[in-house]
């Protein structure tokens, strides 16, 4: 046995971790700021996606039958707004957010309602009409012509990272990835092609001035879409990756880009659980059986360790100010963080 190897014997509570999803997801559903236009709400980057990435992947061993409460609720607002996308109202308007903000919104929720509902489709293996439907809405708005032809103008209130001016590839690289996942057939479809071109040619030409961040999710799609990176980018990448690994076995969301905090107060460089269960999760997409394989089993080892025993969740902080992480806001980045990790947790056993 290798003995410079971490121990296999780690534990984690799948119940505990659905426990805290489900009723953040709740949560989320019942906040008055989260509430739209006939009677929908919002779909969030930080609350609502890994919920709904993660979420389905602790059925199995759940015991569940059936999509959660949670997941039924969530699911019937997104499809009721792809249903209705040409009567519901951008989540943000112009009038009180200022000049664009209702194209931004439109953008971005048409991305993420594809991202999730391809993400359930795929668990059944079929491409339901509704979800070609939501994949139609943003194929429209993606941006034809101009330097950032091939991606979708993104929702930008300078919160990092999902929701400021680097957060357009993040997106676009998980769309490109839900494409992907789809069936062969649809990839096919010539009315798909020229525009996955257009897309994948994005995010190529646009890899070298990304953060750390962007370039992780890169790394993902690149297994889907082999020519993504060239060899000597993925070396780098790699090299970059590893030499940040922390010698708990985690890895810190604020070493991932040159992020600054809007109110000035310091962010410290430590382990977090989104940052580290996003590490894992494309590790073991990308590097499973490669030298990657030790650097795996150091995370998931820091995973399974830093489960909070109290609330399920995993720990992760604001990039954007010193919130308060009992606050219902301030837990934002733990929603995240709980969805990457048990995504990562759950990979490790398929």
């Amino acid at each position: 046995a290798d003995k410079s190897a971490p121990s296999t014997a780690h534990t984690w509570s799948p119940a505990a971790a659905a426990h805290y999803l489900d009723q953040r997801e709740q949560w989320w559903q019942s906040w008055d700021r989260a509430q739209k236009d006939h009677e929908t709400y919002c779909v969030s980057c930080h609350t609502q996606v890994p919920f709904a990435l993660a979420r389905p992947a602790l059925r199995r061993e759940l015991g569940e039958q059936e999509p959660t409460a949670g997941e039924q609720a969530m699911l019937a607002s997104i499809q009721k707004r792809v249903r209705l996308w040409n009567e519901v109202l951008p989540f943000y308007s112009d009038a009180l957010y200022g000049a664009g903000k209702e194209v931004e919104s439109r953008n971005a929720e048409a991305v993420l309602n594809a991202v999730i509902l391809g993400g359930y489709d795929r668990r059944e293996n079929h491409l339901t009409e509704i979800t070609r439907t939501a994949f139609d809405h943003a194929w429209v708005l993606q941006s034809g012509t101009g330097p950032d032809a091939g991606a979708w103008v993104w929702q930008n209130f300078d919160y990092t990272p999902w929701e400021s001016k680097e957060s357009q590839y993040y997106w676009a690289t998980q769309f490109a990835i839900a494409v992907a996942r789809e069936p062969v057939t649809y990839r096919r479809d010539p009315k798909i092609t020229a525009k996955l071109a257009l897309l994948t040619g994005y995010l190529r030409s646009h890899y070298d001035s990304q953060p750390l961040l962007n370039k992780i999710v890169a790394l993902s799609a690149s297994a889907l879409y082999p020519d993504l990176l060239t060899t000597h980018q993925r070396k780098v990448l790699l090299g970059l990756l590893y030499a940040l690994q922390r010698s708990d076995g985690g890895w810190s969301l604020t070493a991932l880009g040159t992020w600054k905090r809007r109110d000035k107060t310091p962010e410290k460089t430590r382990s977090d659980g989104f940052a580290t269960g996003l590490m894992v999760l494309v590790l073991e997409e990308t590097e499973a059986n490669g030298r990657g394989k030790l650097r795996i089993a150091r995370g998931i080892e820091w995973l399974c360790a830093n489960q909070d025993k109290a609330t399920g969740a995993w720990t992760a902080w604001s990039l954007n100010k010193n919130r308060d992480p009992q606050s219902n806001v301030g837990q934002f980045m733990n929603d995240a963080a709980t969805g990457y990790a048990v995504l990562a947790l759950e990979e490790e056993k398929r």
